[in-house]
């Protein structure tokens, strides 16, 4: 009985500290991740908008959202940068944008 209590401790212990290492190591990850950002990175922010980064300060970024459509957002506010590949893949599928033509004529069909 007087091991049980010891036991216990250790048996709360060390899932927390396993779970305070991981945790430390992803957010030592994203600040890595948003240290190295520059001009003409492709990246999504924490509340999906995708962008390009056009310019940087010390705390904020400018993202051009759409054409001649810029924001400026907090460093913070970057989730991940976009690989080359992923926005390769976006081209190559069947959700590519159509001309504003096209989506008229779309429309009005309706």
């Amino acid at each position: 009985m007087e091991l049980l209590f010891p036991l216990l401790i250790v048996a709360l212990l060390v899932p927390m500290f396993l779970s305070m290492r991981k945790q430390r190591k992803e957010m030592a990850k994203t600040a890595d991740m948003q240290d190295s950002l520059k001009v003409g990175d492709r990246v999504v922010t924490s509340s999906g908008v995708y962008g390009t980064i056009v310019e940087i300060d010390t705390t904020t970024i400018d993202l051009e959202i759409a054409h001649d459509v810029v924001t400026t957002w907090l460093k913070l506010a970057i989730r991940e940068v976009l690989s080359d590949e992923a926005e390769d893949t976006d081209t190559d599928s069947d959700t590519a944008e159509e001309a504003p033509e096209d989506t008229e004529r779309r429309l009005n069909q309706e």
